[in-house]
């Protein structure tokens, strides 16, 4: 190892996050640092005391000062090391190959290769480099990434507002290989979607919410079995019709799908078409989702099941109590469109809310609604976006299955 590495040296006390090997460094711990690291350079990073602690990237202009490679000293953060934590991030997902050719490939922290993202739709893959480290070795990650895979298709949407935090410019570019094309055909438990990875929201389609799914595919088989009928769902927040066309390949009768993108309306409509779903069982609706259920407040309209599956109401901490309150508010009128027995799927993707502020919130909106309710589980993400246990933070998709009342449980 360089005995001239650069070392950022943290305040007194401000070793303990590190010791339980949390990954991050904040501006507000850090003392000094010796030498003149550079965005994305490799630092050394000390207690006060000048005991090593990690190897890190530097990011001068981010409130995350250092995020961590690695705590073992004798580790060497090259291409090597690199590509290693790459090609062993994209083995550890060859069990979902069976089930689906769209699949998160490397997922930041808990992949060891902080503020990286890597998706895989069909034969593309599409990164985000959200964080000055990876980024610093960008060339590199793009070519062990089709060394790892045998594909040759690297789109790069690092174009999130994570990237100005960082102090980095937007780019939305070929990484490797070509243009991608308009639209990608992926398969999703039999379900076929279209994605844009290169307009789409994210990487181009939600990858994370594969496991739901299949839960409220399940959910809807379940309910025409034990009422010898389909259910009668609402999606909102539908974007381009995942939770949708999962529902209806589980049988249900009536899906009213709510978005306010006339584009992202569009794709779902035409998703539904690449499954030869029958027109009269899906019903878009382009709308402000919180004036809609409103809407169906008032018109007295009821459904089997409600999903809400909004977009990050909350980007920071500062952002949480606004936060909050979206988030009861579509909860309360969503519990209010319930039939007796009705379930609802309630999710939130900010980071900022954690599932036990989550879980109180929409209690919240149960009491609110002067309803009974039961929650079943606690839902997630899937097994391509897994946990590392000292990094909570990673944890930010979650959500809530809840049956009302009088339920049948058995689904």
């Amino acid at each position: 190892m360089k005995t001239n590495i650069p070392t950022l040296i943290l305040k007194p006390g401000k070793e303990r996050a590190l010791l339980r090997r949390h990954p991050w460094v904040y501006s507000t711990g850090v003392a000094n640092v010796k030498g003149k690291p550079q965005s994305g350079d490799t630092i050394k990073i000390v207690d006060n005391k000048g005991n090593f602690l990690a190897w890190g990237a530097y990011s001068p202009e981010s409130a995350l000062r250092a995020r961590c490679w690695s705590f073992n000293e004798k580790d060497i953060i090259n291409e090597e090391w690199i590509r290693a934590r790459v090609f062993e991030a994209i083995r550890s997902r060859d069990d979902l190959k069976s089930r689906t050719n769209a699949i998160r490939l490397i997922f930041g922290e808990a992949d060891f290769l902080p503020g990286l993202i890597v998706d895989q739709y069909d034969t593309q893959l599409v990164t985000q480099f959200q964080a000055a480290g990876v980024e610093k070795w960008r060339s590199e990650i793009g070519k062990a990434l089709t060394d790892a895979t045998g594909l040759t298709q690297v789109f790069d949407r690092s174009d999130a507002a994570t990237r100005a935090r960082e102090g980095l410019p937007e780019r939305k570019e070929v990484l490797e290989g070509e243009e991608p094309p308009e639209k990608i055909q992926i398969d999703e438990d039999g379900i076929l979607y279209g994605v844009d990875v290169r307009m789409g929201h994210k990487t181009g389609f939600y990858v994370d919410q594969r496991d739901n799914r299949r839960l409220a595919r399940q959910l809807a088989e379940t309910f025409r079995k034990v009422h010898g009928r389909g259910m009668r769902a609402l999606n909102c927040f539908c974007y381009t019709g995942g939770f949708s066309l999962a529902l209806a390949k589980g049988g249900a009768e009536e899906v009213i799908s709510i978005d306010s993108s006339a584009d992202a309306l569009e794709m779902a409509k035409s998703n539904a078409k690449l499954n030869e779903f029958n027109e009269s069982q899906m019903k878009w609706v382009e709308a402000n989702v919180f004036e809609q259920l409103r809407k169906y407040r008032d018109a007295g309209e009821k459904f089997d099941l409600v999903i809400l599956d909004p977009p990050k109401f909350a980007s920071s901490h500062h952002h949480v109590e606004k936060a909050a309150r979206a988030y009861k508010d579509i909860n309360l009128n969503g519990l209010r469109l319930l039939n007796e027995g009705g379930q609802l799927l309630t999710f939130s993707c900010s980071g900022a809310i954690d599932v036990d502020l989550f879980q109180k919130i929409v209690a919240g909106a149960v009491i609110d609604a002067k309803t009974d309710a039961w929650m079943i589980s606690r839902l997630g993400a899937g097994s391509d976006h897994p946990l590392l246990m000292t990094h909570p933070e990673g944890e930010y998709l979650k959500g809530l299955h809840l049956v009302s009342r009088g339920a049948n449980t058995a689904g």
